[in-house]
């Protein structure tokens, strides 16, 4: 009992050492993290944090500040990231902290956007991380066990997060400093393995803790996963339902922290795909803020890409797409908009939960509401919940009548009014759409060279007995071992009954092996995340004589779970061949030679440096073991950029010497599909023009069916119906109570396209019992047929429009039975640069003018009183001339491009600054980009306007100048003539004819 009650005494003293540490260092505005049960305090104050983890490694700079920014605008306040040992310190010793392993200056680029960062040291992180986050050196310290009370262990570790703690502080970026870091962590995931090292693992977790707490940030340390975390280091919570799922606090001082709350899951090669819908993720959320949770943070908001070899065993080279920020970066709706949502309506219920007292009723068997009541402030917020998944219901709640929908929880931040809830979603949706990139240059082809298959005497072989251990031959230097023998066979030996060959058989530890036999190749197998193991079993022709057995063995990134990470093993365990007249041959014990990787690994032929020292042949399809090669440039704009995949099989892929990382489009899912084909290739490395792409292929696919793509999403739709609440940003607090910011608060759907777009068409529309997910609606039995009327004219050319959700105004019929009062809508979107205006200026020549003076005029620039300007309302431009030298198909898009085109003309002869060149020059230049087109723009000195649009993305500005010189000369032919009617169509023959001419000399010096 004595030693007892000395141990709770050290306990408490503990807490309050953390509280005054934290609470004095600083001034008044800069008094550091201190927390008790209700919430973290942050420079003395307060604060709800809904928190996004966004992995510096797994996108690159260039993209930081775009993830970040569009973090904030979902409402996230806090950033959590990793720290990524075996990227800082691939070699003991040699430290990396530049391009995307630049951790200082992602944590200043959070900072700049005046968001928190909770910094999780570890340092084994786990997160699907090659050997999670360990360095492969480490694995190789005499006597060392990781992740326990092991001496050389917790040296090593001891020397890294000191590393990382003194950069930080040396940078001023903890909280206690001024700076952004308000948690920070050590260890991961402990409790998953602490019972495998006994008495150990529990003095290894006193020592992590009391070893972080030494070394004096002034911010808290929490322990993920750990129910039994010592002294104030704050136990956290993993999971997709913490709310109902976790114990909370070992400690009641401790305030709820939800370390890692899925927003779906990541994917192992051959897994299908994996979802977590919008409304069950911000249920979870609502629910854990209902039971007095203060920090819940969403694994991952954006997951981004395992470039190179980064994953660890089996993961996907796309991270968790299906986050609210996608792989690109890329707002994935509904799921970023309706967490928004969600985030203002808890915000407009901050002051109650943070200072409220709590209380819980049962509402009826699966209902119930938790409420925060602060009546010193007159403020209160309730949650009212159906835990049902099947099943609506309708409460009352302080004399109100409430309708619930199944799974679902409303919010209202005054007890009042429902503001938000989880399953009605009133943000856009959207999906994915990708845009095949045109090369206009076809003379890009493909080449291959094709790596050499080793033999056992080979030159550089290593031998012993029996097959080495793969990991520790491939040092994590490469994904390849190759494994070789060899053998003699008599003519007896060789099985005499045409049904009967020999077969090889190999049994593996994992992850993946390829067979040949001879130099034929025989085929692969492999293993899978769950059972790593395998055995390969193939036919082959052996012959009288000496014969060659040759197989390539592979890693598919090392393991990140589990106790004793430094004793797994890879590679071949045993080989033997059945079938022979002389029974099954054991080859195990054959002596064996070994080869780490490839030739052209070594040669570093995937980069520029390197691609010219091997000799590189035309390209032929289902090669094994060979690697491609082609250049390409670089799709215009600022699209994400996208490689296809789908004609190859497995391999890895680099631009430019950038490791873009692992495909395997042969493993297939149980769906009967490959788990991922398309892969991402960030802009930042790419050059304008003569891009470097090289495939290492394994077992051979077909090059040329590679594509490249850029992506968007621009399929934007909206689903909304008369019972939705308003939307959340239709209130606000003022002096302390719930005010609405719009004079009727109803719902409504709200369309909005992204930067530069206008919406162009609306595909669907349909007001009643539409059904379906955007891009495949279709209308119910109480479709209103004026809806699409109605919402083209109120969005059509617009950048966002709103609608009403009410039936009248679509002319539903309210009583029909089947009616869920509910507006679908889809949009397509086209790029354009500005938008138009409700009038638009346009140049007309009006009169009969004698033809010298309508030379003199035109080419000097004077203005003649009868040349005017006219305004013209939209679908009353009238060009002088508008021809298309293209498919149909093509005719309208360049029409519309014209006519938008327009505005950005006289945007720059309106602002002169803004426009750049002066207009004292005619030729305005390259006016705007698309994805397919160059617009081109030149303003006679008498102010009338020529336009070209090319789809010849690699014109020169000289050539273009020298076309509108020769179209200028033409026009003042044609207006001159005087039987051409001023202010009408040029409809000459002979200037058609001409400007047919002009178009198709275009790029020489002039028409032909």
């Amino acid at each position: 009992m004595a030693a007892a009650g000395r141990r709770v005494g050290l306990l408490l003293s503990l807490f309050a050492t953390v509280v005054a540490v934290s609470a004095s260092n600083g001034g008044v505005n800069n008094r550091g993290v201190s927390y008790d049960s209700r919430s973290l305090i942050i420079n003395g104050k307060r604060e709800l944090l809904f928190s996004g983890s966004i992995h510096y490694p797994r996108s690159t700079p260039d993209m930081w500040p775009g993830i970040i920014a569009n973090a904030k605008k979902g409402g996230i306040n806090l950033i959590q990231t990793y720290v990524f040992w075996n990227g800082h310190e691939p070699v003991q010793g040699r430290y990396n902290f530049e391009g995307r392993y630049d951790l200082v200056k992602f944590i200043r680029l959070i900072q700049k956007e005046k968001l928190y960062v909770t910094l999780r040291i570890g340092p084994f992180i786990q997160a699907e991380w090659n050997h999670g986050g360990f360095p492969y050196w480490l694995r190789e310290v005499k006597n060392i066990t990781f992740r326990t009370n092991n001496p050389p262990f917790k040296y090593h570790m001891e020397k890294f997060v000191r590393k990382i703690v003194d950069m930080m502080k040396e940078e001023k970026l903890f909280a206690s400093q001024g700076g952004p870091i308000i948690l920070a962590q050590i260890e991961n995931e402990y409790n998953m393995v602490q019972a495998a090292f006994g008495e150990d693992g529990k003095k290894y977790v006193q020592w992590a803790a009391d070893f972080a707490l030494s070394l004096g940030i002034g911010v808290p340390w929490m322990m993920c996963k750990q129910q039994d975390a010592p002294g104030p280091i704050i136990n956290s919570c993993n999971g997709r339902n913490c709310g109902d799922t976790w114990k909370g606090p070992n400690h009641p001082t401790k305030p709820l922290i939800w370390a890692e709350n899925w927003t779906a899951q990541y994917r192992v090669f051959g897994d299908p795909p994996s979802q977590r819908s919008a409304e069950d993720l911000a249920f979870s959320v609502a629910r854990f803020f209902s039971k007095n949770g203060t920090l819940a943070n969403y694994y991952m908001y954006h997951g981004g890409t395992n470039f190179g070899r980064t994953g660890s065993a089996f993961v996907t080279t796309r991270y968790y797409d299906e986050a609210p920020l996608d792989e690109y970066g890329l707002q994935k709706q509904p799921k970023w908009g309706h967490l928004k949502d969600l985030h203002r309506a808890l915000k407009l219920s901050k002051k109650p939960l943070l200072w409220g007292s709590y209380s819980f009723r049962k509402l009826g068997k699966d209902v119930e509401a938790r409420v925060y009541d602060l009546p010193s402030k007159k403020v209160c917020a309730a949650f009212l919940t159906n835990k049902k998944a099947d099943r609506d219901y309708t409460v009352s709640f302080h004399g109100v009548n409430y309708f619930l929908p199944r799974h679902s929880i409303s919010i209202l931040p005054d007890c009042k009014t429902e503001v938000f809830n989880t399953q009605r979603i009133n943000a856009q949706h959207n999906s994915r759409t990708f845009i095949r990139f045109v090369e206009r240059k076809k003379k890009k082809r493909w080449e291959m060279y094709q790596d050499h298959i080793p033999r056992y005497h080979d030159k550089g072989i290593v031998h012993s007995p029996e097959p080495l251990e793969l990991m520790n031959m491939t040092k994590d230097t490469t994904d390849y071992l190759w494994y070789t023998t060899r053998f003699k066979l008599q003519q007896e030996d060789l099985p005499w009954r045409k049904d009967i060959h020999p077969v090889l058989q190999v049994a593996s530890l994992g992850h993946g092996v390829h067979a040949f036999a001879n130099g034929q190749y025989l085929g692969n197998a492999h293993g899978s995340k769950i059972e790593k193991s395998f055995v390969l079993q193939k036919v082959m022709n052996l012959k009288r004589g000496t014969n060659h057995i040759t197989i390539l063995a592979m890693t598919v990134g090392f393991p990140d779970s589990g106790p004793y990470l430094e004793r797994r093993l890879a590679g071949i365990r045993s080989v033997a061949i059945q079938g022979l007249n002389t029974g099954t041959l054991d080859l195990t014990a054959n002596g064996w030679g070994h080869k780490v990787g490839f030739r052209g690994e070594k040669l570093r032929i995937y980069s520029n440096e390197g691609v010219s020292r091997v000799q590189w042949t035309k390209a032929k399809s289902n090669v094994p073991i060979t690697w491609y090669k082609r250049y390409f440039d670089t799709p215009h704009g600022t699209d994400p950029v996208i490689i296809d995949m789908s004609t190859m099989a497995k391999g890895l892929v680099w631009v430019n010497g950038e490791g873009i990382g692992r495909y395997w489009v042969s493993n297939l899912s149980p769906l009967g599909t490959p788990t991922q084909t398309v892969y991402h290739i960030p802009r930042s490395f790419l050059n304008q023009t003569k891009n470097l792409l090289v495939v290492f292929e394994e077992s051979g696919g077909n090059p040329e069916g590679i594509q490249i793509f850029t992506v968007r999403r621009d399929d934007i739709c909206t689903y909304v119906s008369e019972y939705h609440p308003g939307v959340t940003k239709s209130w606000s607090r003022k002096e302390g109570q719930l005010r609405s910011v719009v004079e009727d608060v109803k719902p409504e759907s709200h369309l909005k396209c992204p930067d530069n777009k206008v919406i162009q068409a609306i595909t669907f529309a349909s007001f009643g019992n539409p059904s379906g997910v955007c891009g495949n609606y279709t209308i119910g039995s109480c479709h209103a047929p004026q809806t699409k009327l109605v919402v083209e004219k109120v969005c059509l050319g617009k950048a966002s429009c709103v609608l009403p959700v009410k039936g009248e105004v679509y002319g539903a019929d309210a009583n029909c039975p089947e009616t869920t009062a509910t507006l679908a809508v889809q949009i397509i979107i086209i790029i354009i640069i500005y938008r138009l205006r409700p009038q638009k200026a346009e140049i007309l020549v009006e009169g009969r003018q004698n033809l010298a003076r309508v030379r003199r005029d035109l080419t000097r620039g004077l203005e003649d009183d009868r040349v005017r300007r006219r305004r013209r309302t939209p679908g009353q431009n009238n060009p002088l001339y508008l021809q298309s030298f293209t498919e149909a198909d093509d005719a309208l898009k360049l029409h519309h491009i014209v006519h938008c085109s327009l505005d950005v003309i006289e945007e720059r002869v309106n602002n002169p600054k803004k426009s750049g060149p002066t207009l004292n020059e005619t030729f305005l230049g390259l006016l705007y980009p698309t994805e397919n087109y160059k617009v081109y723009g030149y303003l006679t000195n008498s102010k009338v306007k020529f336009i070209l649009v090319t789809t010849d993305l690699d014109v020169r500005d000289a050539d273009v100048r020298n076309f509108f010189r020769w179209f200028h000369s033409a026009y003042v032919d044609a207006v001159s003539n005087p039987f051409h009617l001023p202010g009408k169509k040029i409809t000459s023959k002979t200037f058609a004819s001409r400007i047919s001419t002009l178009v198709k000399s275009f790029g020489s010096t002039a028409p032909a």
